[in-house]
């Protein structure tokens, strides 16, 4: 089973007034995507300013094509996306 790692990180200066909203909205999008059964985890960064993101059976051009659809994606810093591969022995 494959995973692709997604680091999402976002300008928290100038958060626009509708910010919550935006949260709101990210949650539903990110849950739907659990639900479909391609998000394994989401981890919050404890600064504040980001996620990590850990998806599974989708190779990396489809997490690209993913993340502009983020709600959060239009207050990006940098992303980062990794494909990872399991070690076989451990």
């Amino acid at each position: 089973m494959n995973r692709v790692l997604a680091i999402l990180t976002i300008h928290t200066d100038n958060l626009p007034a509708n910010f919550q909203d935006i949260i709101k909205h990210e949650r539903e999008v990110v849950a739907a995507w659990k639900k479909a059964g391609f998000l394994e985890q989401l981890f919050l960064r404890p600064t504040k300013n980001g996620a990590v993101l850990i998806f599974k059976d989708i190779d990396e051009e489809k997490v690209k094509e993913l993340m502009p659809t983020l709600p959060l994606y239009q207050l990006m810093k940098s992303l980062e996306i990794l494909p990872l591969i399991k070690d076989s022995v451990i």
